[in-house]
């Protein structure tokens, strides 16, 4: 099981690489949709548990609502949309689309606006 500290920094590494101009728009929405589960999966191990892999991370969320507490359907809505309906598209089929990686980049946000202050929570502790 990786720690809470290689979670972090995957999550950064892959954010990084999200934010970067210099790579292209389906690389970047990959880095968002990795930065996401690392940032989930690092609140995850907080409370001793871990995701392994992305297609479980609603089903964890709603069956231990202590990782994420009242933001969890916030959490899982935007991986699960980032997951399914962008990422796919953009990675594997015909599609380069700038406003998915708008998109992408704003479920980040979204998660990051839920998933850090839990993070920064736990750090104080």
């Amino acid at each position: 099981m990786a720690s809470l500290e290689v979670h972090q920094k995957k999550y950064q590494l892959f954010r990084n690489d999200a934010l970067s101009t210099g790579t292209s728009e389906p690389t970047r929405i990959g880095a968002c949709f990795e930065a996401c589960f690392h940032l989930i999966e690092a609140c995850a191990a907080l409370q001793r548990l871990h995701i392994n892999k992305h297609q479980l991370v609603r089903e964890v969320l709603e069956q231990s609502p202590a990782v994420i507490g009242e933001g969890t359907e916030v959490v899982w809505q935007a991986f699960q949309e980032l997951e399914n309906q962008i990422r796919p598209g953009q990675l594997y089929g015909g599609a380069i689309n700038g406003e998915r990686l708008q998109r992408a980049l704003e479920l980040l946000a979204r998660i990051e606006a839920v998933c850090l202050p839990i993070l920064r929570k736990a750090e104080k502790k």
